[in-house]
């Protein structure tokens, strides 16, 4: 029984202490994102930069180098004006993360991530798995 408590005593605090290490150090590098209620109820420093996630709702307007678009979580919208050229895969209904500024109004972005399908579809619009034969709707 000593023998045994000799060791697992040692291993349990050696196994908080990484544990502990691995939670403070990764805090800073995860990808954090807000959702449109979150944001509209949020007051930041002007200049502060915010991550904004949710669905891209009907309505988008391209311009001279800018995306305006709404960004709803299904209970809240808000307006986002991207600069520069949208992802290939950009469209109304796909899922969003922008990141930029909050004026209170207005989210200001520059950066832009879409969620990808992780499903492939073939020319007809079945459904490709690879292994699998493709499904026709």
């Amino acid at each position: 029984m000593r023998r045994y408590a000799a060791f697992v005593i040692p291993a349990l605090g050696l196994a908080a202490v990484l544990i502990g290490f691995l939670v403070f150090s990764l805090g800073d590098h995860l990808v954090y994102y807000r959702t449109p209620t979150e944001v509209r109820d949020l007051t930041v420093d002007a200049g502060a930069r915010v991550r904004l996630g949710g669905q891209v709702a009907p309505g988008v307007e391209e311009g001279a180098g800018v995306v305006r678009f709404t960004v709803t979580d299904g209970h809240t919208e808000v307006m986002v004006e991207h600069t520069g050229t949208p992802q290939q895969l950009f469209r109304p209904g796909i899922g969003v993360v922008v990141e930029g500024t909050w004026d209170g109004t207005v989210f200001r972005s520059d950066t832009m991530i879409i969620k990808h399908d992780e499903q492939y579809r073939t020319e007809d619009g079945g459904v490709y798995v690879p292994g699998v034969p493709p499904t026709v709707p």
